[in-house]
């Protein structure tokens, strides 16, 4: 078992030499998540509400039709996209989104859906929302939105993590089990609550909910064993890794490395309180984090292979994360001459790295070992 103790970065020289940055596609718009398709094609999200099949060859594909009703604005849109691990053969994805309140009512949250692409690639068929955050609020900032299908003893186990920001505001309903706010939800691929989630039963808490109080999760993924892995803003400060175990709390706004915006301490200026659980490791300064993987492949030599890779949206680079022992022991900058944010980072099906810059003109690009 990971042993969970904060720790401050610690950066070192690059060990490998400078990745190269092979450009795939260019020409979108604010990508957020990127997915792979059969024969070398990828599924790109695009935050303002499209989403694109882009060809191996790079080739923009006209925006698949079908998607829901967006709240786009600020950090809102179209979000992160996942493929079912069945994909070959059902055609499904999941994908998560700022889901406007119905007509009549204000506000807007995240939401969950589930589609299949038709096999043409040209539109969402059968779309369907089966989680939405409550309750909804005014608020263009912290929708987290970051999906990972669930493993048990290495097999999918029919369950979908869904990241969760507590919109900003309203941080203090991220100590409280009444609402979504600043939480990880487990749910079924149907959007059923799973029997053995830790708080299916128990009076005024929402049964959706796996883990609690978090700030604005921006990255998750499984790591090599199977187990959940996230990461998370702090404010100034703070950025966390964190383990989420069933039922635990994380401590945002209790416990925080961050501070106010402008200075000042959040709460109490406390970083540990009994009951809450440390992040394994923060960042502070910020750099402002967001996608996640692991590197599983040996395409860049086999110390790189069971790194975390985390993007930068402030500082503009990859972050390598090496492990050892369930400890941080050394952070490496990559494509620090880039001058783009980076938005996701995935190992495509080839065992290379792919990561999606943030930005009007935002690139798909492939990394290259020296």
């Amino acid at each position: 078992m990971l042993l969970q103790t904060a720790a401050p970065a610690v950066w070192a020289q690059p060990a490998a030499g400078p990745v190269r940055a092979i450009p795939v596609a260019q020409g979108l718009e604010n990508p957020w998540a990127v997915a792979f398709l059969p024969e070398g094609r990828f599924l790109v999200t695009e935050r303002p509400g499209r989403l694109r099949v882009v060809e191996a060859n790079g080739r923009l594909n006209p925006p698949v039709a079908g998607l829901p009703a967006l709240a786009a604005g600020g950090q809102g849109g179209l979000l992160d996209v996942v493929l079912d691990r069945g994909f070959a053969s059902n055609r499904t994805l999941y994908f998560c989104f700022s889901e406007p309140a119905p007509v009549g009512a204000a506000g807007n949250s995240t939401a969950l859906a589930r589609a299949r692409l038709s096999e043409d690639r040209t539109r969402l068929e059968d779309v369907r929302v089966i989680f939405s955050q409550r309750p909804k609020v005014a608020s263009s900032l912290h929708f987290g939105c970051r999906i990972v299908e669930g493993m048990k003893d290495g097999r999918p186990d029919g369950t979908l993590f869904l990241t969760l920001g507590e919109r900003f505001q309203r941080m203090q309903d991220a100590q409280t089990l009444d609402n979504h706010h600043g939480k990880i939800v487990r749910i079924g691929k149907d959007g059923s609550v799973p029997k053995d989630n830790p708080f299916v039963g128990r009076p005024g808490a929402l049964p959706e909910i796996w883990s609690y109080g978090h700030r604005n999760p921006q990255g998750a993924t499984l790591g090599p064993d199977g187990r959940l892995w996230m990461h998370e803003h702090g404010p100034q400060g703070g950025d966390e890794i964190n383990l989420p175990q069933p039922g635990r709390n994380y401590g945002w706004p209790v416990i925080t490395f961050g501070e106010q915006y402008g200075g000042g301490p959040i709460g109490a200026g406390i970083t540990a309180k009994a009951g809450m659980e440390p992040p394994l490791h923060h960042w502070t300064p910020s750099i402002a984090p967001s996608g996640m993987a692991f590197l599983t492949s040996d395409r860049y030599g086999p110390a790189w292979r069971g790194s975390l890779f985390v993007g930068s949206l402030k500082f503009q680079f990859l972050n390598r994360v090496e492990l050892a022992g369930g400890q941080v022991v050394g952070e490496e900058r990559l494509l620090t001459g880039l001058g783009e944010r980076i938005r996701d980072v995935r190992q495509g099906p080839d065992g290379w790295l792919y990561v999606l810059t943030d930005n009007a003109k935002g690139r798909l690009l492939r990394l290259a070992p020296p």
